[in-house]
């Protein structure tokens, strides 16, 4: 079996990040008016994450998630087409209403532990210098999406030849078990 795209910005290969950068746009995929978020910092923690909730590229397995401090993200151009796509999720992850892209995720608790971080995808932006994914998070849960658990080492197995070590709580096999379970009750 050939597996499908992981994610496009790491399919081949992990661009190394640039330790001069600072920032940079991020732009949804709306041909008109697109909605436009300035970052005023280079990212930290990212990596590429198989949850179900996180905004993925069309035909992608993955998302790319990284994160920054929230007083350096802004929304610079039609940020009325924004709307918060799951209101009782940690993270309020804002979504362009026209194309669904999510620009931006932001954490209100106070008490959380991610508070002032806001989540990003740095695919988003035609600037070069973002940090490198580091690492693979929720692997196990592109089974919750519809991927099979039989072609999970073959997905596992690409990330680490790609020097991002895929992560789940308990032994893979068990998670799998644990995710496929989940799948077939939907």
């Amino acid at each position: 079996m050939t597996t499908p795209s992981l994610h496009p910005s790491i399919d081949n290969g992990v661009q190394a990040g640039s330790d001069s950068f600072t920032g940079g746009k991020l732009t949804c995929q709306c041909d008109t008016d697109p909605v436009e978020v300035t970052v005023e910092s280079q990212t930290a923690h990212n990596h590429v994450c198989g949850c179900s909730k996180c905004w993925k590229p069309s035909g992608a397995l993955f998302s790319m998630v990284a994160v920054v401090s929230r007083d350096s993200v802004n929304v610079s151009a039609n940020g009325d087409k924004l709307e918060i796509v799951d209101e009782s999720a940690a993270i309020q992850r804002h979504a362009c209403k026209d194309c669904g892209v999510h620009m931006y995720g932001r954490i209100e608790n106070t008490s959380h532990c991610f508070h002032g971080l806001d989540f990003i995808h740095t695919e988003l932006s035609s600037d070069s210098g973002w940090s490198a994914p580091e690492f693979a998070a929720f692997v196990s849960s592109i089974i919750e999406s519809g991927f099979s658990p039989d072609d999970m080492d073959g997905v596992r197995g690409r990330l680490r030849h790609l020097g991002l070590e895929p992560y789940d709580c308990l032994s893979p096999p068990l998670m799998d078990m644990i995710a496929a379970h989940t799948a077939k009750s939907q």
